[in-house]
């Protein structure tokens, strides 16, 4: 059966094209769009050039800037060791801890997650010094920025970066530590917490002890590697210097220790002890009681940042009477076997003297005027000495100039004009016997290294200048300035030894050495005028007499009991560092005593 034509068509799909009638563009138009493109193109290219020609530098800035990172210098300061290299100031790395709220975000989470304070005080307590809760407290509801801790050692920095959590930030920080505690705080000072130096060394030596720091660009590739270009001469030159100082760690503990004990024993004001070399001036202790700790300098007043030692005037008293006799020996005013009168009193210019104790001791010689610290015996043998001439010799010792001296704050002594004191015979007369002027400490143990070394003033110093990594500077040598005959020096100091063997510094004596000494107990000044009841007592050593090599002196400012004296209050601190110095230097027995060093009478 066969199909229609029209069922055919019904079941064969029909397609449905659509004829378009293309229309010619106009020529103009045509023009107008090549026209616009070629505008377009002359434009780019002239942006270009405007780019390459005059904006290259800048773009090249703006690129390097984002591929260069740069680090600011951090003001870290150089250590600062004692004489055998054990570390006394240094600093070390501190971290504060940042926290930012707005970003919080843990380890694993969505980056589009805002973490509650609390997940994240929970995560960062076990770390820290500070519970949950302190933490919390601590953020309130502030949104960023909020300094939650400082001081954080590196071991807690590194457990907290661990911990990777966004939101909490580490800025590390230079940190001054001095890990011997208040041992050198008199000498040393310290940083306050914006790392500004208040005293000691820290504060003299600011530029020695300041690092050679630059800032430090560095560029990266895209891949972050280095790239060796721009980098400046020197940029990653590590500084590895240290100041050595001339002090002994171990001799400054002892020295320290003893006399914080004998200042509390008799309620003293203050106390000071010194350990010098006379052959180069170089102090081996210098320890002063009351003192501080400069890791928490705040918690101690102000007046215990002063070294009173170098700062601080004081009438010497009777440890002045050995260098008077020099003078008088060296212009020949005395003799070494000369004798004195002392019938206990006598009166200067209407003003009486007398013995400390009021005993006569009758025709004595200077080692004996010594031994008693005999007051009028003095007045009689300085009489001998001219005053002008007597002045002259105070002033060529620099009695009234500061001393040549690298520690900070020293400050001169005191004199009496030349005129007043050649014009009133009652000045040379006090002075004799270590009043009436005033000096520090320090100049009184540079006076008695000259005694020591054969009469060579000597600068008084504690540092030997900046070492590099391990390596340690020997004593360095210092010849000083000639003043004193060494014959005279050897008669002075035998007659100190006498001190030490027959009179007041007895408590000194050490079997198999040779010690000279003088005690002296003087009335403390004020504004000119002297403290009723209020005393200084001190104490000075040589040793070893046959081969002087160390001064020892022992300051106690306002001791209180009715039985303080030099020999009582500082003697026994002098002793017990004379123990540990002979020990840590390693002095041998002394050899038997030369005809030269018997004293006299």
């Amino acid at each position: 059966m066969g199909r229609s034509p029209a069922a055919g068509r019904q079941n064969k799909p029909q397609s449905r094209r659509r004829v378009v009638q293309l229309e010619q563009i106009p020529a103009g138009r045509m023009r107008w769009v090549f026209a616009l493109l070629c505008m377009g193109l002359v434009g780019l290219m002239g942006r270009m050039a405007w780019l390459q020609m005059f904006q290259a530098s800048e773009l090249e800035a703006r690129a390097r800037s984002v591929q260069t990172q740069r680090t600011k210098p951090l003001g870290t300061r150089r250590p600062i060791i004692d004489r055998t290299g054990r570390l006394i100031a240094l600093d070390e790395e501190r971290y504060r801890l940042w926290l930012h709220p707005r970003y919080f975000n843990l380890p694993g989470d969505d980056p589009a997650l805002i973490r509650p304070s609390a997940d994240v005080a929970d995560r960062l307590a076990p770390l820290l010094p500070l519970s949950s809760a302190e933490i919390l407290k601590r953020i309130g509801n502030r949104p960023s920025g909020i300094k939650l801790l400082e001081g954080l050692d590196p071991e807690t920095a590194a457990a907290v970066r661990g911990a990777g959590i966004s939101g909490v930030d580490l800025e590390s920080y230079p940190h001054r530590v001095y890990p011997q505690g208040d041992l050198f705080a008199n000498v040393v000072g310290f940083l306050n917490q914006e790392r500004v130096p208040q005293a000691g060394l820290e504060q003299s030596r600011h530029d020695d002890l300041q690092r050679h720091e630059q800032a430090r660009s560095l560029r990266r590739g895209a891949d972050g590697t280095p790239l060796p270009d721009n980098l400046s001469a020197g940029v990653f030159f590590g500084d590895d210097l240290r100041l050595q100082l001339t002090l002994d760690a171990r001799l400054q503990a002892l020295a320290a220790k003893a006399l914080a004990s004998q200042v509390k024993q008799w309620k003293a004001k203050k106390g000071v002890a010194i350990v010098m070399d006379v052959t180069n001036g170089e102090l081996l202790a210098l320890a002063s009681a009351p003192t501080y700790d400069p890791n928490r300098y705040w918690d101690f007043s102000a007046s215990r940042f002063r070294e009173w030692s170098v700062q601080d005037l004081y009438e010497p008293g009777s440890t002045f009477k050995p260098i008077n006799l020099a003078l008088a020996l060296q212009e020949g005013a005395i003799k070494a076997d000369g004798r004195v009168h002392d019938n206990g009193t006598l009166t200067i210019g209407g003003w009486p003297i007398n013995n400390h104790d009021r005993q006569a001791n009758g025709v004595i010689d200077f080692a004996t005027v010594l031994q008693v610290s005999s007051n009028v015996g003095m007045v009689q043998a300085m009489r001998r000495l001219p005053a002008d001439r007597y002045w002259d010799w105070l002033s060529r010792l620099r009695l009234d100039a500061r001393p040549d001296t690298d520690l900070p704050g020293a400050v001169a002594g005191q004199l009496k004009s030349k005129e007043q004191f050649t014009r009133q015979p009652i000045e040379p007369a006090t002075a004799s016997f270590g009043q009436g002027f005033s000096l520090t400490p320090l100049k009184l143990v540079q006076l008695h290294a000259l005694l020591a070394n054969g009469g060579r003033l000597v600068s008084p110093h504690i540092t030997r200048g900046l070492r590099t990594g391990d390596a340690l500077a020997p004593a360095g040598t210092r010849p000083g300035q000639p003043l004193l005959k060494p014959e005279v020096t050897r008669t002075v100091l035998a007659w100190m030894e006498s001190v030490v063997e027959k009179g007041s510094g007895k408590g000194a004596r050490t079997p198999g050495y040779r010690i000279g000494g003088k005690t002296g107990t003087a009335q403390k000044a004020l504004n000119g005028v002297y403290v009723p009841g209020a005393l200084i007592c001190s104490f000075v050593a040589t040793l070893p007499i046959n081969d002087p090599r160390y001064v020892v002196l022992v300051v106690v400012d306002e001791p209180q009991g009715g039985n303080a004296y030099g020999s009582t209050v500082a003697l026994p601190v002098a002793k017990s560092i004379i123990d540990g110095l002979l020990v840590i230097e390693k002095i041998p027995p002394s050899t038997a005593r030369t005809p030269e060093f018997i004293p006299q009478g």
